[in-house]
Protein backbone atom coordinates (compact mmCIF):
# COMPACT_ATOMS: atom_id res chain seq x y z
CA UNK A 1 0.00 0.00 0.00
CA UNK A 2 1.20 3.50 -0.87
CA UNK A 3 -0.08 6.46 1.13
CA UNK A 4 0.66 10.19 1.07
CA UNK A 5 1.30 11.57 4.57
CA UNK A 6 2.91 14.66 6.02
CA UNK A 7 6.72 14.38 6.21
CA UNK A 8 6.57 15.17 9.94
CA UNK A 9 4.63 11.94 10.56
CA UNK A 10 6.53 9.54 8.35
CA UNK A 11 9.71 8.87 10.40
CA UNK A 12 7.81 7.57 13.44
CA UNK A 13 5.35 5.55 11.37
CA UNK A 14 8.28 3.84 9.63
CA UNK A 15 10.13 3.33 12.92
CA UNK A 16 7.05 1.66 14.42
CA UNK A 17 6.68 -0.67 11.44
CA UNK A 18 3.38 0.74 10.18
CA UNK A 19 5.22 1.18 6.87
CA UNK A 20 8.35 -0.56 5.61
CA UNK A 21 9.74 2.48 3.79
CA UNK A 22 8.93 6.15 3.40
CA UNK A 23 10.16 9.45 2.00
CA UNK A 24 10.67 12.33 4.42
CA UNK A 25 13.19 15.06 5.21
CA UNK A 26 16.42 14.63 7.15
CA UNK A 27 15.16 17.41 9.41
CA UNK A 28 12.12 15.41 10.51
CA UNK A 29 14.19 12.32 11.27
CA UNK A 30 16.29 14.41 13.65
CA UNK A 31 13.35 16.35 15.09
CA UNK A 32 11.34 13.21 15.88
CA UNK A 33 14.37 11.16 16.96
CA UNK A 34 13.08 8.27 14.84
CA UNK A 35 15.30 5.18 14.73
CA UNK A 36 15.15 4.40 11.02
CA UNK A 37 17.68 3.54 8.33
CA UNK A 38 18.39 6.15 5.67
CA UNK A 39 18.75 4.45 2.29
CA UNK A 40 19.00 7.15 -0.40
CA UNK A 41 19.47 10.91 -0.37
CA UNK A 42 17.02 11.93 -3.09
CA UNK A 43 18.69 15.33 -3.49
CA UNK A 44 15.52 17.39 -3.80
CA UNK A 45 13.61 19.54 -1.32
CA UNK A 46 16.91 21.06 -0.24
CA UNK A 47 16.48 23.62 2.54
CA UNK A 48 18.41 25.21 5.38
CA UNK A 49 17.12 25.40 8.92
CA UNK A 50 18.28 28.71 10.34
CA UNK A 51 18.03 30.87 13.40
CA UNK A 52 16.69 34.25 12.28
CA UNK A 53 15.69 37.50 13.89
CA UNK A 54 15.18 41.23 13.38
CA UNK A 55 17.87 43.23 11.60
CA UNK A 56 18.99 45.05 14.74
CA UNK A 57 19.99 41.89 16.63
CA UNK A 58 23.66 40.92 16.78
CA UNK A 59 24.57 38.18 14.32
CA UNK A 60 25.84 35.85 17.04
CA UNK A 61 23.44 33.71 19.09
CA UNK A 62 25.88 33.70 22.04
CA UNK A 63 25.82 37.52 22.16
CA UNK A 64 22.03 37.55 21.84
CA UNK A 65 21.71 35.16 24.80
CA UNK A 66 24.17 37.22 26.82
CA UNK A 67 22.32 40.45 26.07
CA UNK A 68 18.93 39.03 27.09
CA UNK A 69 20.40 37.47 30.21
CA UNK A 70 22.02 40.74 31.35
CA UNK A 71 18.73 42.58 30.86
CA UNK A 72 16.83 39.89 32.77
CA UNK A 73 14.62 39.21 29.74
CA UNK A 74 13.31 35.86 28.55
CA UNK A 75 14.39 34.91 25.04
CA UNK A 76 11.36 33.64 23.09
CA UNK A 77 11.86 31.48 20.00
CA UNK A 78 9.07 30.30 17.65
CA UNK A 79 9.63 27.19 15.54
CA UNK A 80 8.21 24.03 14.04
CA UNK A 81 11.36 22.28 15.30
CA UNK A 82 11.35 22.50 19.12
CA UNK A 83 13.78 19.60 19.64
CA UNK A 84 16.30 20.76 17.02
CA UNK A 85 16.03 24.30 18.42
CA UNK A 86 16.49 23.14 22.00
CA UNK A 87 19.60 21.13 21.06
CA UNK A 88 21.03 24.11 19.15
CA UNK A 89 20.77 26.44 22.13
CA UNK A 90 22.05 23.83 24.57
CA UNK A 91 25.20 23.47 22.45
CA UNK A 92 26.00 27.21 22.50
CA UNK A 93 29.03 28.04 24.63
CA UNK A 94 27.33 30.87 26.51
CA UNK A 95 24.28 28.73 27.21
CA UNK A 96 26.47 25.97 28.71
CA UNK A 97 28.37 28.46 30.88
CA UNK A 98 25.24 30.12 32.30
CA UNK A 99 22.54 27.41 32.24
CA UNK A 100 24.54 24.19 32.26
CA UNK A 101 22.52 21.15 31.17
CA UNK A 102 19.11 22.73 31.84
CA UNK A 103 16.85 22.26 28.85
CA UNK A 104 15.05 25.31 27.41
CA UNK A 105 11.36 25.49 28.21
CA UNK A 106 9.41 23.98 25.30
CA UNK A 107 5.85 25.27 25.16
CA UNK A 108 3.08 23.62 23.11
CA UNK A 109 -0.73 23.91 23.31
CA UNK A 110 -0.84 20.55 25.12
CA UNK A 111 2.13 20.49 27.45
CA UNK A 112 5.20 22.38 28.64
CA UNK A 113 8.49 20.78 29.60
CA UNK A 114 12.09 21.75 30.23
CA UNK A 115 13.81 23.52 33.12
CA UNK A 116 15.23 26.79 31.81
CA UNK A 117 12.50 29.45 31.84
CA UNK A 118 14.95 32.06 30.53
CA UNK A 119 14.82 30.51 27.04
CA UNK A 120 11.31 29.68 25.85
CA UNK A 121 10.68 27.71 22.66
CA UNK A 122 7.15 27.96 21.31
CA UNK A 123 5.80 25.34 18.91
CA UNK A 124 4.66 27.13 15.74
CA UNK A 125 2.11 25.76 13.27
CA UNK A 126 3.23 27.78 10.26
CA UNK A 127 3.86 31.38 9.22
CA UNK A 128 6.67 31.27 11.78
CA UNK A 129 8.54 34.14 10.14
CA UNK A 130 5.59 36.45 10.96
CA UNK A 131 5.76 35.81 14.73
CA UNK A 132 8.37 38.46 15.72
CA UNK A 133 8.23 40.79 17.49
CA UNK A 134 4.87 40.20 19.22
CA UNK A 135 4.91 36.42 19.76
CA UNK A 136 8.66 35.75 19.57
CA UNK A 137 12.07 37.43 19.55
CA UNK A 138 13.67 34.89 17.21
CA UNK A 139 12.55 32.10 14.90
CA UNK A 140 14.04 28.82 13.78
CA UNK A 141 12.64 28.12 10.35
CA UNK A 142 13.36 26.59 6.95
CA UNK A 143 14.60 28.78 4.13
CA UNK A 144 15.70 28.24 0.54
CA UNK A 145 16.49 31.73 -0.73
CA UNK A 146 15.89 33.88 2.35
CA UNK A 147 13.23 35.91 0.53
CA UNK A 148 10.42 35.20 3.01
CA UNK A 149 12.66 36.09 5.94
CA UNK A 150 13.62 39.40 4.34
CA UNK A 151 10.00 40.21 3.52
CA UNK A 152 9.24 39.90 7.23
CA UNK A 153 12.18 42.04 8.30
CA UNK A 154 14.30 39.12 9.49
CA UNK A 155 17.89 38.12 8.77
CA UNK A 156 19.69 34.81 9.12
CA UNK A 157 21.73 34.72 12.32
CA UNK A 158 23.03 31.14 12.20
CA UNK A 159 22.63 28.05 10.05
CA UNK A 160 21.60 25.09 12.15
CA UNK A 161 21.47 22.31 9.55
CA UNK A 162 20.71 21.45 5.94
CA UNK A 163 18.03 19.02 4.89
CA UNK A 164 16.78 17.23 1.80
CA UNK A 165 14.34 14.44 1.01
CA UNK A 166 15.53 10.92 1.83
CA UNK A 167 14.25 7.38 1.47
CA UNK A 168 14.09 5.65 4.84
CA UNK A 169 13.31 2.11 5.96
CA UNK A 170 12.16 0.31 9.05
CA UNK A 171 15.22 -1.47 10.47
CA UNK A 172 13.43 -4.81 10.78
CA UNK A 173 11.96 -4.59 7.28
CA UNK A 174 15.34 -4.01 5.63
CA UNK A 175 16.64 -7.18 7.29
CA UNK A 176 13.59 -9.25 6.39
CA UNK A 177 14.51 -11.46 3.42
CA UNK A 178 10.93 -11.45 2.14
CA UNK A 179 10.98 -7.62 1.92
CA UNK A 180 14.62 -6.79 1.31
CA UNK A 181 14.67 -7.60 -2.41
CA UNK A 182 11.64 -5.39 -3.09
CA UNK A 183 13.27 -2.58 -1.12
CA UNK A 184 16.48 -3.01 -3.17
CA UNK A 185 14.42 -2.68 -6.35
CA UNK A 186 12.99 0.60 -5.09
CA UNK A 187 16.47 1.82 -4.13
CA UNK A 188 17.68 1.00 -7.64
CA UNK A 189 14.82 2.92 -9.27
CA UNK A 190 15.28 6.00 -7.09
CA UNK A 191 19.07 6.00 -7.32
CA UNK A 192 18.70 5.74 -11.08
CA UNK A 193 16.61 8.90 -11.18
CA UNK A 194 18.95 10.76 -8.82
CA UNK A 195 22.01 9.87 -10.89
CA UNK A 196 20.28 10.68 -14.18
CA UNK A 197 19.72 14.27 -13.07
CA UNK A 198 23.50 14.78 -13.08
CA UNK A 199 24.33 13.03 -16.36
CA UNK A 200 24.10 13.50 -20.12
CA UNK A 201 23.90 10.72 -22.69
CA UNK A 202 25.84 11.61 -25.84
CA UNK A 203 26.14 9.99 -29.26
CA UNK A 204 28.62 11.09 -31.88
CA UNK A 205 30.45 10.00 -34.99
CA UNK A 206 34.21 10.29 -35.35
CA UNK A 207 36.74 9.42 -38.04
CA UNK A 208 39.28 6.70 -37.36
CA UNK A 209 42.17 9.17 -37.36
CA UNK A 210 40.53 11.22 -34.58
CA UNK A 211 39.07 8.34 -32.56
CA UNK A 212 41.93 7.92 -30.08
CA UNK A 213 42.30 11.68 -29.59
CA UNK A 214 38.63 11.86 -28.67
CA UNK A 215 38.74 8.83 -26.37
CA UNK A 216 41.77 10.20 -24.51
CA UNK A 217 39.81 13.31 -23.53
CA UNK A 218 36.25 12.01 -23.27
CA UNK A 219 34.94 11.24 -19.76
CA UNK A 220 32.59 8.30 -19.37
CA UNK A 221 30.50 6.49 -16.79
CA UNK A 222 32.81 3.51 -17.27
CA UNK A 223 34.07 3.45 -20.84
CA UNK A 224 32.45 4.50 -24.12
CA UNK A 225 30.71 2.05 -26.42
CA UNK A 226 32.38 2.12 -29.83
CA UNK A 227 31.01 0.57 -33.01
CA UNK A 228 31.94 0.76 -36.68
CA UNK A 229 29.73 2.66 -39.09
CA UNK A 230 28.81 1.33 -42.53
CA UNK A 231 31.16 3.95 -43.97
CA UNK A 232 34.76 2.74 -43.86
CA UNK A 233 37.00 4.63 -41.45
CA UNK A 234 34.18 6.00 -39.25
CA UNK A 235 32.98 5.02 -35.79
CA UNK A 236 29.99 5.73 -33.56
CA UNK A 237 30.71 6.56 -29.90
CA UNK A 238 28.05 6.26 -27.23
CA UNK A 239 28.73 7.34 -23.65
CA UNK A 240 27.38 8.93 -20.48
CA UNK A 241 29.15 11.92 -18.93
CA UNK A 242 28.64 14.24 -15.97
CA UNK A 243 26.48 17.18 -17.03
CA UNK A 244 28.97 19.71 -15.65
CA UNK A 245 31.69 18.18 -17.87
CA UNK A 246 29.83 18.88 -21.10
CA UNK A 247 30.89 22.49 -21.60
CA UNK A 248 34.49 21.53 -20.83
CA UNK A 249 34.58 18.87 -23.55
CA UNK A 250 32.45 20.72 -26.10
CA UNK A 251 35.44 22.42 -27.85
CA UNK A 252 37.08 19.01 -28.26
CA UNK A 253 33.84 17.46 -29.55
CA UNK A 254 33.38 20.30 -32.01
CA UNK A 255 36.92 19.75 -33.27
CA UNK A 256 36.88 15.97 -33.68
CA UNK A 257 33.25 14.75 -33.76
CA UNK A 258 30.33 14.91 -36.15
CA UNK A 259 26.61 14.24 -35.74
CA UNK A 260 26.64 14.99 -32.01
CA UNK A 261 23.38 14.07 -30.22
CA UNK A 262 22.88 14.94 -26.55
CA UNK A 263 19.93 14.01 -24.37
CA UNK A 264 19.02 13.76 -20.71
CA UNK A 265 18.60 10.15 -19.52
CA UNK A 266 15.57 9.35 -17.38
CA UNK A 267 17.43 6.79 -15.27
CA UNK A 268 20.95 5.46 -14.79
CA UNK A 269 21.31 2.33 -12.70
CA UNK A 270 24.77 1.08 -11.72
CA UNK A 271 23.12 -2.12 -10.56
CA UNK A 272 26.26 -3.72 -9.17
CA UNK A 273 26.51 -0.87 -6.62
CA UNK A 274 22.97 -1.16 -5.28
CA UNK A 275 22.90 -2.39 -1.73
CA UNK A 276 22.13 -1.54 1.87
CA UNK A 277 24.93 -0.57 4.20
Amino acid sequence: MVKILRPQEIPKYVEQGLYDIGITGKDWIIETGAKVQTLVDLEYGKVKIVLAGPLELKKDPNLILKDYNKKGKKLRVATEYPNITSAFFQNLQYYKEVYGNARPLIITPWYTFGENENVEIYLSFGATEAKPPEEADLVVDVTETGTTLRENGLVEIAEIMRSSAVLIANKDSINDNSKKEKILDIIALLKGVVEARKKLHIFLNVSEENLQKLLNALPALKSPTISKLSIEGWYAVNTVIDEDEFLKVLPMLRKYAQGLVVHKPSSIMPLEEIGVA
